[in-house]
């Protein structure tokens, strides 16, 4: 079964975690005090991002350790792609025409 990135970091409260998880590894605990939100909701959704392979886990004594896997991104990124070249087209015609104006 092919899982939608989009549908699954569409979810703000994923995002939130992975937002969270971009600058250090953490465990449950630690997001859920980073979040603000009940533990349940932090293991729900970090289930889901798990299951989507946008997360990692590794066990450390008693805590379970989240991390980022970027392989997932790639296929957003993937899809950004002809959108950032259109981007870059226009804001390039825009600094051209800018700089016609002086």
């Amino acid at each position: 079964m092919s899982i939608d990135a989009f549908a699954v970091i569409a979810e703000p409260t994923r995002r939130r975690i992975l937002d969270a998880l971009c600058g250090s590894e953490s465990s449950v605990g630690e997001l859920v005090d980073a979040l603000g939100v009940s533990q349940p909701t932090v293991s729900k959704h970090l289930k889901v991002l798990r299951d989507a392979g946008f997360v990692t886990c590794r066990t450390a004594a008693q805590q379970r350790i989240y991390g980022i896997d970027t392989r997932p991104f790639q296929a957003v990124d993937g899809w950004l792609e002809p959108y950032r070249r259109l981007w870059t087209r226009h804001l390039d015609a825009l600094e051209r025409h800018l700089d016609s104006q002086e």
